[in-house]
């Protein structure tokens, strides 16, 4: 289970271009104001907001990659900033920076990123097989990630974001790059592994495709302006807005005030 609560983040705004050097005065951009929500095991919980809502920093702050300025963070009873090891040992992390290192393999990449979890070699190779199947991936296994498509490297980073088999799982926009069948194939592996049969995972996703939002989440937490604004089902949230397309229920929610 993943708690994030009243999480801020502000980031120093870069000066004027062109501003001379005794007038480069910066400023504050808040990217995050008391984010709050908890994503429970066995279920697929989305984070939905327009561009610049604050979904990569609350998500890189459940992550461990940045620290919050204020706010707290438990990954199964771990807090993230008091023993980030811990929780990150129990994460998997697909971030926006993919991070795949093109001399190598998809398969190195992957037991690289698995040997530094801590798991032996030959369980490494076992478990890069497994997920090469899952995720239609076995044609890439043994080539080099230099010339990789967008999709080919999503496929390699999410391969080793899940080789350890973490309990909970953090995904930043992961259907991007992938073309339709590879985006089904996504789409029943992140059942299974919210399901009891695939070890009733914790899942985190953002994502700005709601059709992709209304498919896979079993929860919505909406962020607008750096806050949470609504959270639930899709239904109660449609339920919620008087509307019956998901779509015009966003809208309302995250946009509320500026679409009148």
């Amino acid at each position: 289970m993943i708690r994030a609560d009243e999480l801020a983040k502000r980031f120093a705004a870069p000066a004027p271009k062109g501003a001379l050097p005794w007038k480069r005065q910066r400023g504050e951009v808040v990217a995050v104001d008391r984010v709050s929500f908890a994503a429970a095991d066995g279920a697929i919980t989305g984070l939905l907001g327009p561009n610049g809502a604050g979904k990569t920093t609350t998500l890189r702050m459940i992550a461990g990659l940045i620290r919050p300025d204020a706010g707290r963070i438990e990954v199964d009873g771990v807090d993230v900033g008091r023993d980030p090891q811990a929780a990150l040992a129990r994460m998997g992390v697909l971030s926006d920076a993919r991070g795949i290192y093109p001399r190598l393999t998809a398969r190195e990449n992957v037991v690289y990123h698995a040997m530094l979890q801590g798991m032996p070699r030959d369980a490494a190779q076992a478990r890069v097989d497994v997920l090469g199947e899952a995720l239609d991936m076995k044609p890439l296994l043994e080539r080099r990630c230099e010339g990789f498509s967008q999709g080919e490297r999503v496929k390699t980073a999410l391969a080793r974001a899940l080789v350890h088999d973490p309990a909970n799982i953090i995904l930043d926009e992961p259907t991007n790059g992938l073309d339709v069948l590879s985006t089904r194939a996504l789409r029943e592996v992140l059942h299974h592994l919210a399901s009891p049969a695939g070890g009733g995972k914790c899942i985190v996703l953002s994502s700005h495709i709601m059709q992709e939002v209304e498919r896979l989440c079993d929860e919505v937490v909406i962020v607008a302006h750096g806050r949470t604004v609504a959270h639930g089902t899709v239904r109660a949230l449609c339920e919620r807005t008087g509307e019956a397309d998901f779509e015009e229920a966003f809208v309302k929610l995250a946009f509320a005030g500026e679409t009148a």
